[in-house]
């Protein structure tokens, strides 16, 4: 067999219906049947996609996990009914849930032991690729998705390219795995890993704690990846037997099932690290790219304002003395009991800067317990920290805490775009939690330990490719173009006026903000009228149905919220183009029956044109014939007067992308294939 990554190898253990001895490759479309699927809130969500599917039941009920952690500061008799019915529902079908005030999702999957090395583990959620740190597979699915495993056990999924990112050298005293995520985000700032998943390697890993490679794994997603993959060493072993020890005392939350798949055993554990040998890439695997960082020149550093991928160091924006009127150490990246017990140990006996609102919340029950045993928990409390539950909240923009017009913010979350913590005319900064604790103290931000500014040392390789490995995509439009087949129902022709948003990395919450998120009652009309919010609140007066959007790189960054795809829908957009679009997006996309593809020609040449007024956020830039047969689209530019046409060829749209769009999504194909 030839030479397989680490992702390869688990990808191939959860794949269905491969051939004996058949590999899975990067780039393969297959069927995945995944060890589980995790829902939080949005389980209310995917609740009636499944009713409609016609399922007469959960295929495995030990696949399915339930763990509230989104909206838990919402104590209306609304949302505490939905929390009511996702419990009856788990109750009904044998379900494990986790309750409100347990814990942050993805640490409740880590901390009751269903994720485990070797699986592949997914969730309707973003940040699902925390669980990479556990030497797991983890990756984000949508909603249709997990309501078709909860129906048929499977779903599909593509296999991503592999990139290799060697971490080398030891990290200097004060510096955490938040510091290393926040420079890979900032220096490998040109999609390196878009869409790719990542596996982590070299002598540094073993330096790292678990706590720290969960907070690395989590933020891949920010930097554009759909995994981050760590090994399975000594440090991980340790960690696995310290959870076996807790599963055997009894300490278990939540409601749940005598015969549920959480937790293991020292023996389960010493059987893993017997077959560790299996969960480690082949030393000829074949990457997409290899990145390389020297973990000792790494210095903290926060990403801001409002965009991860702007790095500046502690040392440089110490000396600016930026003021701060709120910080807040939560989430499911950085609100573990190292993160607690490092930002104790910098505010123990002071007290937070006046003007300054520092809010915390642990990242789970069990996390919140063990930091008030040690004392640590007092120490941010009397402080003058505010304390929340363990929850999301503020980090979606939800509860207690939000960021108000024309205030600055430091926190120790996983994102900081534009409008999702609160208003969109804030400012907020993300940073370790080292760096939330002094800043709040201090009142501007800054680090409890002096740094010299120094750049990081970083390296770039990418595999040579012989001329005419990969088609080389051209503008140009040739005479003889080769004509698709249409399959009934799918439009051919599509003509509309064309809206350019001229802004890489737009992501979910411009789209479509997290504040309407898990509000289920919104009809279709009413979330066609918050489109683009908090990207353009003056784009949706001025569009009309019809208009095409065009946007630029990594489209749809962010959460995995499927209304940022079906709001578009619901206004009436028939399709999105792109230089480059999130993966999780365009998933949520054809799932839901809306078209999306690339065409990186088109926004080059868009962006080489003037703008016909002043500078705006959207901008109408002609009109456009999209020939879905010929696979061409005709822009037509606006202007006076008006330049001549062009035409940009793009990828062709499969049979299956084209019958997700006529069926009106994969919960229809799903509902077929179930009849």
């Amino acid at each position: 067999m030839d030479a397989l990554t680490l992702v390869e190898k688990i990808a191939t253990r959860f794949a269905v219906g491969l051939a004996p001895g058949q590999p899975v490759r990067q780039g393969d479309f297959i069927t995945i049947r995944p060890k589980h699927v995790m829902t939080h809130d949005n389980t209310g969500a995917v609740m009636p996609k499944f009713k409609q599917l016609g399922a007469k039941g959960v295929l495995d009920p030990r696949q399915p996990v339930f763990a509230i952690d989104h909206d838990i500061q919402n104590v209306t008799p609304e949302n505490l009914g939905k929390y009511a019915k996702i419990e009856q529902f788990a109750r009904e079908h044998g379900i494990d849930f986790y309750p409100a005030g347990t814990g942050i999702s993805h640490q409740v999957m880590v901390e009751q032991g269903y994720v485990v090395p070797g699986s592949m583990v997914v969730g309707s959620d973003s940040h699902s690729n925390l669980y990479g740190a556990l030497c797991c597979l983890g990756t984000p699915v949508v909603r249709t998705d997990a309501a078709s495993i909860w129906a048929t056990g499977t779903t599909w999924w593509q296999v991503p390219p592999v990139a290799r990112c060697l971490l080398r050298g030891r990290l200097r005293p004060g510096v955490v795995g938040k510091d290393v995520i926040v420079a890979l985000c900032g220096l490998f700032n040109h999609d390196e890993v878009l869409n790719h998943a990542v596996e982590f390697a070299g002598e540094g890993v073993a330096g790292l704690t678990i706590d720290q490679r969960m907070s690395i794994a989590n933020m891949t997603t920010e930097w554009g990846a759909l995994a981050g993959v760590f090994p399975f060493d000594e440090a991980l072993r340790d960690f696995l037997l310290a959870r076996a020890d807790y599963f055997a005392a009894g300490r278990r939350p939540g409601t749940r099932r005598p015969d549920s798949l959480g937790g293991y055993t020292r023996a389960d554990v010493e059987g893993w690290w017997r077959g560790a040998a299996d969960l480690r890439a082949d030393p000829d695997a074949a990457y997409a790219i290899e990145l390389d960082i020297d973990l000792s020149t790494i210095v903290p550093c926060v990403s801001g304002p409002n965009d991860v991928k702007t790095l500046t160091t502690l040392p440089e924006i110490e000396a600016r003395r930026v003021a701060i009127q709120k910080a807040w150490l939560m989430s499911c990246v950085n609100a573990r009991y190292e993160d607690l017990a490092q930002a104790a140990t910098i505010v123990r006996g002071k007290r937070v800067a006046p003007g300054v609102e520092f809010y915390l919340a642990a990242a789970s029950a069990d996390v919140q317990s063990r930091a008030e045993r040690d004392g640590h928990w007092g120490a941010l409390v009397e402080a003058g920290a505010i304390a929340l539950p363990p929850g999301c909240g503020t980090c979606i923009g939800l509860g207690r805490g939000t960021i108000k017009a024309g205030e600055v913010g430091i926190s120790a979350t996983n994102r900081n775009f534009e409008g999702r913590m609160g208003d969109r005319n804030g400012q907020v900064y993300l940073g370790s939690p080292a760096v939330v604790a002094a800043s709040a103290i201090a009142g501007y931000i800054c680090a409890p330990t002096r740094f010299d500014d120094a750049r990081a040392t970083i390296a770039v390789r990418r595999p040579h490719r012989a001329a005419g490995d990969s088609p080389d995509r051209s503008a140009a439009v040739s005479e003889g173009a080769s004509v698709v087949a249409v399959i009934d129902g799918f439009p051919p022709v599509v003509r509309g006026r064309l809206w350019f948003m001229d802004r890489d990395n737009l992501n979910t919450d411009g789209i479509y903000a997290g504040k309407h998120t898990y509000n289920d009652k919104m009809t279709p009309a009413e979330m066609a009228a918050v489109i683009f919010e908090n990207y353009d609140p003056d784009f949706r007066p001025h569009a009309r149905p019809g208009d095409v959007v065009v946007g630029g790189l990594n489209f749809g960054t962010g959460s995995s919220r499927e209304q940022a795809a079906t709001a578009l829908k619901h206004f009436g957009i028939p399709c999105v183009i792109a230089a480059s679009f999130s993966e999780t997006y365009k998933r949520n996309a054809f799932n839901n029956g809306f078209v999306v593809f690339e065409c990186p020609e088109l926004v080059a040449f868009l962006r080489g044109q003037p703008a016909a007024g002043p500078a705006a956020t959207s901008r109408l830039a002609g009109e456009v014939e999209i020939d879905y047969r010929r696979s061409v689209l005709t822009l037509r530019p606006a202007g006076a007067p008006p330049p001549p046409p062009r035409e940009f060829a793009f990828t062709p749209l499969s049979p299956v992308a084209q019958e997700l769009v006529v069926a009106g999504g994969a919960e229809e194909v799903v509902r077929r294939r179930l009849a």
